[in-house]
């Protein structure tokens, strides 16, 4: 079969969004890829898709799936056709997360302070109280330039009408940026006269960018403040990506047991002695980060690290308490601290979110099964999920039951069909769906974001989920004129 064949056979899928077909017809942007791939036989495709797992796996680039039982370390799967989003399309999606990040850094900075929005009665004082990622002892600590979300991975989805809407915030320890970076440079290495000639905008300065944020985070009088990224250690599922982002900013990687705090200070052992920690890049979830505040049983994290934090010794990227805006349930309320904080409408939706706290609204969903998704409020990864249009009517009925014991755990949505992008499966040019992950970081100058993100993909036919934990992929995201 030759390339041309595989095009004329891809299956257009009626009620979903395809991001390279409009009918049948080929978007504008599409056409320069679509003219390269034509020019090709199916053999090559199978080289150029071979030659990209070899950069992968030379590289290293892996990732471990949680559901696998054997829990082994894979490389990470890659589609070679790249995914193509115009500039229009992303100056709404940049506007969008520049809006979005601005009203949860004034929520965070708000809910740790003075707590107006709960006062004015705009988010009830419950939701907050029994969120288990807001932590009391944060409460009151001045972050330098009042900027609690550094880095952020705002998860988007494309409807059935192309609409962009925002499924998670992720502003905690956001990953999967590596794969963004590493994936440009393996399209460069296997289409290198495509990506030259479509005049794709560069994602290379992240880590110059990233660099930038994190050292003027250190105190003013300090012109070379040391910047060490905190790791959980090898056995940590994206350890390939803290390796990969402390050498490309020209940082130390360190775990908990490389530093120490003496004097509410914070110092990395070195050969030549301790030497001060201004800035620390974590990535460790909040509760492992110090024994003496959080589990005291933890060894990844540093013993009285929170006391220099609240002295304001050392910074820490991201901010400690940041989960209670990832909650799912606060997520539902994101579009009123736009309007609420900033007097504006926003830019991006949220996906319809229906809390279950009252009958009516259990009933409704209950009612609905077959187009609702329920998600635990406080999970990621794809994890804890219930499709209504998957289950068995036993276990639905287990998750109603599961619900009404605490319905402050879950939410439910309906389930959006994802838009789909043509992907190379199996010797096929095959649609599958896709969400996107850009990247934010959000510095004493502003917000900035490289064009594109990680546009992951599930390579399972028919699947909506795209995790990598659980057998998703990725692709090389471009913005174009």
């Amino acid at each position: 079969m030759n390339t041309e064949k595989m095009l004329h056979d891809y299956p257009f899928q009626p009620g979903i969004w395809d991001e390279m077909w409009d009918v049948n017809v080929v978007r504008p942007q599409f056409r320069q890829v679509i003219q390269t791939l034509q020019q090709m036989d199916v053999s090559a495709l199978h080289h150029k898709d071979k030659q990209a797992a070899e950069l992968f796996m030379n590289q290293g680039i892996t990732f471990t799936v949680y559901a696998d039982d054997a829990g082994i370390e894979r490389i990470f799967p890659f589609d070679i056709i790249p995914r193509i989003i115009t500039n229009p399309e992303w100056q709404k999606i940049e506007n969008g997360v520049k809006q979005r990040l601005k009203a949860l850094n004034l929520f965070l900075k708000d809910i740790y302070n003075k707590q107006q929005i709960i006062q004015d009665k705009i988010i009830p004082v419950s939701l907050i109280a029994s969120c288990p990622h807001f932590i009391r002892e944060v409460a009151g600590i001045q972050v330098p330039h009042d900027i609690y979300t550094h880095i952020s991975g705002i998860d988007l989805i494309r409807g059935e009408t192309g609409e962009f809407y925002v499924l998670e915030d992720n502003l905690r320890t956001p990953s999967g940026v590596s794969y963004m970076l590493e994936n440009r440079e393996v399209t460069k290495r296997i289409f290198p006269e495509l990506v030259a000639n479509t005049h794709v905008k560069r994602i290379s300065n992240y880590p110059l960018l990233l660099h930038k944020n994190l050292v003027s985070l250190g105190p003013a009088q300090i012109s070379n403040p040391r910047v060490v990224l905190l790791t959980p250690g090898v056995y940590n599922s994206a350890y390939y990506e803290h390796a990969f982002l402390a050498k490309q900013m020209g940082i130390t990687l360190v775990e908990g047991r490389d530093l120490v705090v003496n004097n509410q200070k914070v110092f990395m052992k070195t050969t030549s002695g301790l030497a001060q920690v201004h800035v620390i890049y974590r990535r460790v979830d909040d509760e492992f980060l110090d024994p003496i505040a959080f589990k005291s049983d933890t060894i990844l994290g540093v013993p009285g690290l929170m006391a220099a934090y609240r002295k304001g010794t050392v910074s820490i990227v991201n901010a400690i308490g940041n989960g209670v805006a990832d909650d799912k349930a606060v997520y539902a309320y994101v579009p009123a601290m736009i309007r609420y904080y900033l007097n504006e409408e926003p830019l991006l939706s949220n996906v319809p979110t229906y809390q279950l706290n009252n009958p009516e609204t259990m009933e409704y969903v209950d009612r609905n099964k077959n187009s609702m998704v329920i998600k635990r409020t406080n999970q990621s990864g794809g994890y804890g999920m219930v499709m209504g249009n998957k289950v068995s009517d036993e276990e639905w009925a287990g998750a109603m039951k599961e619900i009404e014991a605490d319905p402050r755990s879950f939410i439910a949505q309906p389930i959006i069909k994802l838009s789909t992008v043509p992907c190379f499966i199996d010797g096929k040019i095959q649609p599958r769906h896709v969400d996107l992950r850009p990247y934010a970081l959000y510095g004493p100058a502003g917000i900035e974001i490289v064009p594109g993100g990680l546009t992951r993909v599930a390579l399972k036919e028919g699947s909506l989920v795209v995790n990598s934990s659980q057998g998703g992929g990725s692709k090389d995201t471009w913005v174009i004129d």
